[in-house]
């Protein structure tokens, strides 16, 4: 990437490698990525830069390319280089009919739901002044408990996106809903109707909402020759056909990992990308906490991954098998033989790979740890895997007695959708199809490649596609319909669990009156001429009908679910499905037939889930383009994940552009080498390389892996061949930014190793047991005495502090994100971020532990935001006092007081203080895009150029609980106040509270024996703290 300044050398944006990497040092035990293992010259040179590169220097050549690097942020963050600014003139309006019981600027709540591929996620929005601007987790929803992920948060941001669709259009030229309405009642209303349907075809997204299996029951009896189809690019194919192999019918998997001591994943994210993640992160780490009231007899449940590329889950494992995605059914295949379970084929499977040195003595240990706990241990397959792997995990479950006490089972109708799509492209081919009616998806882009789904939908005569943006899929409608969003519709769906939840709206459509915008279940509604039309009257009556209630009774009842978010009593009946033994045989005979062709080192192409775009869907959201990835810290880019041995073998380099074919299909993408990947796998994530239709922030965002995923290999593509094509590509990733490393080259490399332990503090279970206060042990502190005499504490009433449990904290990265919604942290664009200039108010650091770059031992990862230091460096150094402690103890930011001159952001020790280069937020001022000036927090000031800025622990959150207990003459309770990123935090690995009150549940946090400050030898005195990681690995491996 070239530089902004004329003149300036910078290292280009590198990730966990190096371009040749000889083999690493024993001496390096923990790591940060591949340049730091090497010490290599990019990772020095980026290290003793202190400050990112400046950016005063914008003209001529210099200015277009900045122009045309920052594009994609410039639609959101937008760009101010004038040094001096005047305030707009505005008018201030009084409330002249102010609603009852409503006081302007207080916030209200509102309990909600949102779906996100047939899954509902539970939450509370929190609206001021009509507006909503804030999303929480439900904690009474059993699948969100109170947390929220990145893409749930980011609905804020969709919700106002100003390129969403707002109006209809027909044929590409401007229309309206009147224009729609008319052709739908002469086409649906009577030509169809007459007919019965016949040519009429539906695709629709996946769903749980039973009014829309209502009006879709309505829909067919209006039109029974019709077809209805569904589609998800995240499938979920392979866990209904492995049930259904397993037991003769499809069932949904539901561990309880706060039951097993126990858990092997098969290829599966369950921290993650998993439907439940957020109820299984917290069920995990309700195992993983140090409880015990004596050390000697603590007890932590232990995590096996098996996995071909390092996910979250495998992150966060106890031990790991980096193996071929492929090659986890032979690994399935040798669990299930090793615990005597009996059935043909499994041999066979077993036999199709080799597993050897500690590959081996890992397989060889979870097998002794399953047959150890019996009833107490669970095993768990990913959506990846084929079939056979989910029918063997149940037979496995099945075996050691875990059905109904580590997995329960629901029943799952949802149909294949690869099968469904499949048939409707066939239909499409052959002509029967006149009227297709799209609801929302984009199958132009994600269908499987071999069915040419655009072309397929081409035949057909007219097309309408109901969607929440223009995208590839609308280009090439007869009719686009804009579509409200779930913050501004009726509905229903229903969570992991099956519990239903009511959408409640919070704000009117954001579209002119003219254009409508339309909800599926109102879409339904229209063309099969139902009554009601409005989704409000729709959900009414769908529970009504179910409740079986109405009048003053129904009344009475629906005033229960709106205030609760959801329905008692809905969750799906658990079943008692029983093993067939034969059918399972069989799909492990097939599946071990198809892997025997596989060569031990043929290459192989697995697509993979981001837990940032999902499918694709959230493409255009600058939040989401910016939180780096939690495994590679890349943002807004996928990439070619490769291993490091695979990459030292082939000569690449990062960024190196690489054509990959399967079966006649090909894709470019640029590679980046990860840590822990098999040595044969390569590794795409889905929902990139959208190009313009997706938006101008996802435009010339990552690389699109859709052209070579296909029906039969939508996971797992064998025989993938790959060569370089002589490109080079720059990523933007944030690894190595804030490296407290030595700032004296002359430092020598085991100076520094003696520094990495002492901020990120592990060890095992059986050392714990023996030295639970190994932690305080790791660096020594020589006094705590200032050089002068401290007066910035005088007179503070509180103690405001936090904890960190690095044993609980996953790195979703959920945090990030809800600090960004939280406090108006604005998105500065890729080139920003390849400088070091991202200003997320939290860093997630990363760190790999071991000599080996292939099979690294562990990986830890540490949250790291501002340490509210009593004895705080940055305000010794700031000429103007911007930067003090208040009467709360805080260290502020006073932002009208400081001038840039960045030398607190020189003298923090832990690098987490942002400066704003540029007025990133000017581009809202632009009318057309002043609606997102709504998503902004009004109690949170919008910072401007020139202004640094850094974390505050939420003191507006604390404002507002200490305005409700002065009125109410009481002290602020324990709990009352909760950050930002604590709410989103789905394992609870972040407590804040008061210090001084003994009772706090953030005191007995740091009264622990495991709890350490960073950096404690400096006398900074930090309010955040950490409790040490601990991990519980097979003992005999680790004696090993």
């Amino acid at each position: 990437m070239s530089s902004l300044n004329q003149g300036e050398e910078r290292p280009e944006a590198t990730g966990c490698e190096r371009d040749d990497v000889p083999a690493a040092p024993a001496r390096r035990a923990y790591w940060r990525s591949l340049d730091d293992l090497q010490d290599t010259e990019d990772f020095r040179a980026w290290m003793h830069r202190e400050f990112p590169s400046d950016a005063d220097l914008l003209a001529g050549e210099d200015r277009r390319q900045f122009m045309k690097v920052m594009g994609a942020s410039f639609a959101l963050a937008g760009l101010g280089v004038a040094a001096c600014r005047r305030i707009p003139e505005s008018h201030i309006v009084p409330y002249s009919a102010r609603p009852a019981g409503r006081v302007p600027g207080n916030p209200v709540y509102f309990a909600s739901a949102c779906e996100r591929g047939g899954v509902a996620k539970g939450v509370l929005i929190k609206s001021i002044d009509g507006r909503p601007i804030k999303l929480e987790g439900n904690p009474d929803h059993a699948t969100s408990v109170g947390a929220c992920d990145s893409i749930t948060q980011s609905g804020i941001l969709e919700a106002y996106d100003p390129h969403r669709s707002r109006s209809v259009h027909r044929d590409g030229e401007p229309s309206d809903a009147s224009a729609f309405t008319t052709w739908s009642d002469q086409r649906f209303g009577i030509e169809l109707r007459k007919s019965g349907g016949a040519g009429l075809a539906i695709l629709a997204e996946a769903t749980g909402s039973p009014s829309m299996d209502r009006m879709r029951a309505d829909f067919v009896a209006a039109f029974p020759k019709a077809t209805w189809h569904e589609w998800e690019p995240i499938t979920g194919d392979a866990e209904r056909a492995g049930t259904e192999l397993a037991f003769g019918a499809s069932y949904r998997a539901h561990p309880m990992l706060d039951e097993a001591d126990v858990v092997v994943c098969l290829d599966a994210d369950l921290l993650s990308t998993h439907p439940n993640a957020n109820r299984l992160a917290r069920d995990w780490a309700s195992t993983r906490r140090l409880d015990a009231a004596d050390p000697a007899d603590q007890q932590l449940s232990r995590v096996y991954a098996v996995e071909g590329v390092l996910s979250i889950t495998g992150m966060n494992a106890d031990d790991r098998m980096a193996v071929r995605n492929g090659d986890v059914a032979a690994v399935a295949a040798s669990i299930a033989l090793g615990l005597g379970v009996s059935m043909n084929g499994l041999e066979d499977l077993a036999g199709t790979a080799t597993f050897e040195g500690r590959n081996a003595e890992i397989l060889a240990a979870m097998i002794r740890d399953l047959k150890a706990n019996p009833g107490k241990s669970v095993v768990t397959a990913g959506g990846g895997q084929p079939a056979a792997v989910h029918a063997m995990a149940a037979a496995i479950n099945d075996a050691l007695g875990n059905t109904g006490k580590t997995v329960t089972y629901t029943a799952d109708s949802a149909p294949s959708r690869t099968a469904s799509i499949r048939s409707l492209a066939d239909s499409l081919g052959a002509g029967t199809v006149e009227t297709l009616v799209v609801i929302g998806g984009n199958p132009v882009y994600d269908a499987p490649a071999d069915l040419d789904f655009a072309t397929a939908m081409g035949r057909a005569k007219e097309t309408v596609h109901l969607s929440l943006r223009a995208n590839a899929t609308s280009a090439v409608s007869t009719w686009h319909l804009p579509r409200t969003h779930f913050l501004e519709s009726w509905g229903d769906v229903r969570g992991y669990d099956g519990t239903v939840s009511v959408v409640q709206p919070t704000i009117q459509p954001m579209m002119p009156l003219e254009q409508k915008g339309w909800s599926p279940i109102e879409l339904l509604a229209q063309l099969s001429g139902a009554e009601p039309k409005e989704g409000y009257s729709i959900v009414r009556a769908t529970e009504s009908a179910r409740s079986r209630t109405t009048g003053t009774t129904f009344e009475s009842h629906w005033r229960e679910i709106l205030d609760a978010g959801m329905i008692a009593d809905t969750a799906w009946p658990i079943a008692t499905p029983s093993l067939d033994a034969g059918r399972v045989a069989g799909g492990v005979s097939s599946l071990a037939a198809a892997r025997s062709k596989v060569a031990a080192d043929d290459l192989e192409l697995v697509f993979t889930t981001d837990a940032r775009v999902y499918d694709g869907r959230f493409a255009n959201l600058g939040w989401l383009q910016e939180l780096p990835d939690a495994v590679t810290k890349i943002t807004w880019d996928n990439a070619l994940l490769i291993s490091p041995s695979l990459y030292k073998a082939r000569g690449l380099k990062t960024g190196d552009v690489v054509s990959v074919k399967v079966d006649g299909r090909e894709i470019e993408a640029a590679v980046f080498p990860v840590p822990g990947m098999a040595a044969n796998t390569l590794a795409i994530a889905l929902g990139w390389g959208q190009g313009a239709d997706a938006g101008p922030i996802a435009e010339n965002a990552g690389f699109d892996a859709y052209p070579v995923r296909t029906t039969t290999a939508s996971w797992i593509a064998d025989g993938a061949t790959m060569s370089s094509t002589g490109g080079t590509y720059a990523f933007a990733q944030t690894q190595d930014h804030g490296a407290m490393d030595a700032l004296i080259p002359a430092v020598p490399l085991g100076g520094i190793q003696e520094r990495l332990p002492t901020l990120v503090r592990e060890t095992n279970l059986e050392d714990y047991r023996t030295h639970p206060d190994f932690a305080k042990h790791r660096v020594h502190v020589a006094h705590r005495l200032s050089l002068w005499e401290e007066t910035n504490l005088d007179g503070a009433k509180f103690r405001w502090a936090m904890s960190v449990d690095l044993n609980t904290c996953t790195g979703c990265g959920s945090c990030v994100t809800a600090c960004q919604a939280e406090n108006n942290i604005p998105i500065v664009g890729k080139d920003q971020i390849a400088r070091g200039r991202e200003m997320h108010w939290i860093r997630i650091d990363r760190y790999f532990k071991g000599d080996d770059p292939s099979a690294p031992e562990a990986v830890f990862v540490q949250p790291v935001t501002c340490m509210q230091c009593e004895n705080a460096p940055c305000e010794q150094v700031c000429p103007v006092a911007a930067t003090v402690h208040d009467k709360d103890g805080l260290n502020v930011m006073v932002y009208n007081r400081c001038i840039g001159t960045r030398y607190c952001g020189n003298n923090c020790p832990v690098k987490v203080r942002r400066f704003n280069y540029f007025h990133y937020t000017k581009y809202m001022d632009k009318p057309e895009h002043k609606r997102l000036q709504l998503a902004q927090n009004p109690n949170v000031t919008v910072r401007s150029r020139g202004v640094m800025e850094k974390c505050t622990y939420c003191m507006q959150r604390i404002s507002e609980a200490r305005i409700t207990a002065r009125n109410e003459d009481r002290k602020i309770r324990d709990g009352e106040v909760i950050t930002a990123c604590q709410a989103a935090c789905a394992s609870g690995a972040i407590n804040f509270g008061d210090l001084t009150d003994p009772e706090s549940k953030v005191s007995k946090k740091q009264a622990l024996g495991r709890d350490y400050s960073m950096l404690a030898e400096l006398n900074i005195r930090p309010r955040t703290q950490y409790l040490a990681r601990i991990e519980n690995p097979n003992h005999v491996l680790a004696e090993a």
